[in-house]
């Protein structure tokens, strides 16, 4: 069994390696093709085993699932494919058992137009008391047809959708996910008493979707490329709210992680000031690609505007919205792209796998958290989904230009041999397994010292044996040009050769773990990385 990695601190947030669980395709425990809390609740003693340190569920509330329960109708109540309240109850407890916490997902800038608030608001008719909650405006021209404003969506499409009265109301993502009105006092005091009941059940944080949309311009006013204030992202309001919550969080000892997506490294660092957000995700290090000065520049702006605030940095590579690693970095183009999904170049999978392998090991080396989106363990690459099989809005709202985000999101392969590779026992997966997924079966990953499972677990077990790793300092050492190098002062050094030849060791020292097997002469490969002790 995994111990945490910092056992028995307030402050284990701060180099944790915590586990993203996207619910519907981690493991189906009924077998009627979708993940839920039973499964998870069977593989927890893989969870240990990997030996990470929390477990992040993507949103498990009641929803219609229009987008991937981004959409929730009631964030009491565990959604029925994936189980019931008290299973959750019983997941969050065992989970602590065995060393992991769990965290789970809100989701405040918007509600499902199932939810019971935006159903009495359609029902009551402009100008009630019910709509003030969301945002429902009279349309422009002569009639009314025209929407509101001219706010850009964060999917493709519009962001406004006419009712039978007349009015308009805002949803930035889907039509059926309706804005909600953080001016509204009751939109604040239920939020607040969601996290209480969330905390009281035992969780032990919280990761907030969209954390920069909630607050609005009251005037609604047209969106201005390139003019500041942006009437919707970053307003200054935002803050007062995340206050307000941060006093509910440490009522329990809790914590939060924003997903924060702004280029302004000031603005970005003032959600993570000691009374707002304990840390935020790191978005730069995920989109950029593979270059040794991009990469080391990245690290180094992320550090920097971290500092200020006494901030631990947090490190991901991919998570449910993005293209699998594996993938991307074995393209020419390594950044993030949303459409390179299907529409990139081709991929070259060894070469993308070396290089996923080495950036492990630069990511669990470097000072903060670390996050893992499920199957990342398994060197997954991005699976190509059918058209028609695609589940994705992105995709439909795009009207089929966009892939959408189907493709990381498959069913993870357990068994190899087994149907659905032991995903379930019953129904086919919700979305279709790729034919030639064996390989990357856990049941096939074990006991493979040359897997992408077992450098995993030996990443981990090293990482939580190392005081020295997890937030702390660093220090970049000379190396050769195309060499990122650097030590975590009294402990292992990081060493990650980007160039196109192998290159010597820039120390010796004794090698604890490395991506990939050195050259007969001791030289580290291209693509490859290694972590070193000295004397």
């Amino acid at each position: 069994m995994a111990a945490p990695h910092t056992p028995g601190t307030d402050l284990w947030w701060r180099d944790a390696v915590i586990y993203q669980v996207y619910p519907r395709s981690f493991a189906d425990g009924d077998g009627d093709g979708t993940g839920d809390l039973a499964g998870v609740r069977a593989r927890l003693p893989y969870l240990a085993e990997l030996g990470v340190d929390a477990v992040w569920f993507t949103p498990w509330y009641a929803s219609p699932l229009v987008d991937g329960g981004y959409d929730v109708a009631d964030y009491r109540t565990i959604d029925p494919a994936f189980g019931t309240l008290d299973e959750a109850e019983k997941l969050i407890a065992e989970a602590a058992a065995v060393g992991i916490r769990v965290i789970v997902d809100i989701v405040p800038n918007h509600v499902s137009d199932q939810h019971v608030w935006f159903q009495a608001a359609l029902a009551a008719g402009p100008g009630s008391p019910e709509r003030e909650r969301f945002h429902f405006r009279p349309g422009r021209g002569e009639n009314g047809e025209l929407p509101p404003n001219n706010w850009p969506s964060q999917f493709s499409g519009p962001t406004w959708t006419r009712v039978p009265d007349g009015e308009w109301y805002l949803h930035l993502f889907t039509p059926e996910q309706p804005d909600l009105n953080w001016s509204h006092p009751e939109v604040r005091q239920e939020h607040e008493d969601v996290l209480r009941f969330w905390f009281e059940r035992g969780v032990a944080g919280v990761r907030i979707d969209s954390a920069a949309l909630l607050a609005k311009d009251p005037a609604l006013a047209d969106f201005v490329e390139d003019v500041d204030p942006h009437p919707y992202i970053d307003q200054d309001e935002l803050h007062d709210i995340y206050r307000s919550w941060r006093a509910v969080a440490d009522e329990y000892g809790g914590v939060f992680v924003g997903e924060v997506w702004l280029p302004d490294a000031e603005r970005f660092a003032r959600y993570l000031r000691p009374d707002e957000l304990h840390t935020a995700f790191n978005f730069n290090f995920l989109a950029c690609p593979w270059e040794p000065d991009r990469l080391r520049r990245t690290i180094d702006d992320t550090l920097a505007e971290h500092a200020p605030v006494g901030a631990p940095a947090t490190w991901v590579l991919c998570n449910h919205d993005v293209t699998r690693t594996v993938t991307r970095y074995g393209r020419e183009n390594t950044g993030f792209d949303f459409a390179a999904k299907r529409f990139g170049t081709p991929t070259d999978l060894a070469l993308g796998t070396r290089r996923a392998r080495a950036a492990a090991l630069l990511t669990l080396a470097l000072p903060g958290s670390v996050y893992l989106y499920q199957g990342e363990e398994l060197g997954l690459p991005e699976a190509d989904i059918p058209l028609d099989r695609i589940q994705d809005p992105m995709h439909f709202r795009s009207g089929g230009i966009d892939p959408g985000r189907d493709g990381c999101r498959v069913p993870l392969p357990w068994e190899a041999q087994a149907p659905a590779y032991g995903f379930g026992t019953g129904a086919a997966p919700w979305l279709p397994q790729p034919e030639d997924w064996a390989p990357y079966a856990v049941d096939r990953q074990n006991g493979d010292p040359q897997s992408m499972l077992t450098l995993y677990r030996e990443a981990l077990r090293i990482r939580r044996s190392e005081p020295s790793f997890g937030h702390g300092p660093m220090q970049w050492l000379p190396a050769e040009e195309g060499v990122l190098a650097f030590a975590r002062p009294g402990g292992p050094i990081c060493v990650v050769n980007l160039s196109e030849a192998p290159v010597d060791l820039p120390v010796a020292g004794e090698v604890l773990l490395s991506s990939g097997p050195l050259e007969s002469d001791g030289k580290l490969p291209s693509d490859t990385a290694v972590w070193l002790r000295t004397a």
